[in-house]
């Protein structure tokens, strides 16, 4: 490294209870390293925040190990390659990583893929064309198999999951119903992304708009939320009906079970009685066997207007903690990143 080189790092300060507050997340800043062979020095363009983060702050046994107090705050990122030791990269370079909630970073250059900004805009590497869409691509496509005619339900449908599973649903010939919370998301989600039906599901008629809006029941729902959604949901739910279970967001900030009588033996009961087929899923299962899929079509999809996407941008690393419970809290409209740095592809 030509010159020494500091990075602002947001950590995890503590592990939440309930909602995150500003006791949750530290700041510091640091040295990097000197670059050792096949290394990078990264400039992050922009951070991703997506809702599993959430899990990954408690020390709950999950799919994937806790993040430790005092970590950086991990997440995808979009990088500028600003020197290299390596052959594969050279200064520059955009790429894909997973450098975290930090302004730079040192990595290894093999574990960082190309980004062309020539062939849509980079921050969509976090989005539509990254992660959220491969896990509504393949989370749709695996597991709902929606066929030509069936309806097809959403939660949190502007959400960039949510948005492209109502959008390929509609490509593979069904009928798209989303639910958001507020008349501006569901009046973008017929609009905009070109769904059959919205239902708010703030509304005090919430039950009555999806009995309206799904008048042949629901024969593949896209579980993104839990809570009183998937109650309401479940009792539209057809025969052999399948359940991509993606999130579950109503519960990631909860400290007590909910309040109100058990209602699982009565879900059991339709699960029995309906054939239901419920799978919860990460994306990452399927990657090594359609994630070429999915980049080819999805792709192809977003450059010919068939797939639609909005971002949530937020500026500056120190507002990303603000930016987090805010999509927790459902106060974001489509795919929320962090600009950390300039956009060297902005006009």
């Amino acid at each position: 490294m030509t010159t020494s080189a500091k990075t602002t790092q947001i950590t995890l300060a503590a592990r939440p209870v309930g909602e995150p507050d500003d006791s949750t997340f530290g700041t510091v800043t640091t040295d990097l390293p000197e670059l050792a062979e096949g290394q990078v020095l990264l400039r992050t363009v922009y951070l991703s925040l997506d809702p599993y983060m959430r899990g990954r702050m408690s020390a709950a046994k999950s799919y994937a190990a806790p993040w430790e107090v005092g970590q950086v705050m991990q997440g995808a990122t979009v990088c500028e390659v600003v020197e290299s030791r390596s052959d594969r990269r050279k200064v520059g370079d955009l790429v894909l990583a997973y450098t975290g909630w930090q302004t730079y970073a040192v990595a290894d250059a093999r574990h960082m893929r190309s980004l062309d900004p020539a062939a849509a805009p980079v921050s969509t590497a976090l989005g539509v064309l990254g992660m959220p869409g491969f896990t509504a691509y393949a989370g749709l496509l695996q597991i709902g198999r929606p066929q030509p005619g069936e309806t097809v339900a959403v939660a949190a449908a502007t959400g960039p999951v949510g948005s492209a599973v109502g959008q390929i649903a509609k490509l593979k010939g069904a009928r798209a119903v989303g639910i958001a919370g507020g008349e501006e998301k569901c009046r973008a989600l017929i609009e905009e992304f070109g769904f059959d039906a919205a239902v708010d599901h703030r509304s005090p008629t919430f039950r009555e708009d999806l009995e309206a809006a799904t008048p042949d029941g629901i024969d593949v729902y896209f579980e993104n939320v839990g809570g009183p959604v998937f109650d309401a949901v479940s009792r539209r739910l057809n025969k052999f009906a399948r359940i991509p279970v993606c999130g579950l967001v109503a519960n990631y900030n909860a400290t007590s079970a909910p309040q109100g009588p058990d209602q699982l033996p009565g879900f059991m009961g339709r699960v029995l009685s309906l054939s239901l087929t419920i799978r919860g899923f990460i994306q990452d299962e399927f990657v090594a066997e359609h994630e070429a899929d999915f980049v080819r079509e999805m792709s192809a999809w977003v450059a010919d207007g068939s797939v639609r996407y909005r971002e949530h941008v937020v500026d500056g690393l120190d507002n990303a903690p603000e930016a987090f419970r805010g999509m927790l809290s459902g106060r974001n409209f489509g795919k929320t990143v962090v600009r950390v740095g300039a956009d060297p592809t902005s006009a």
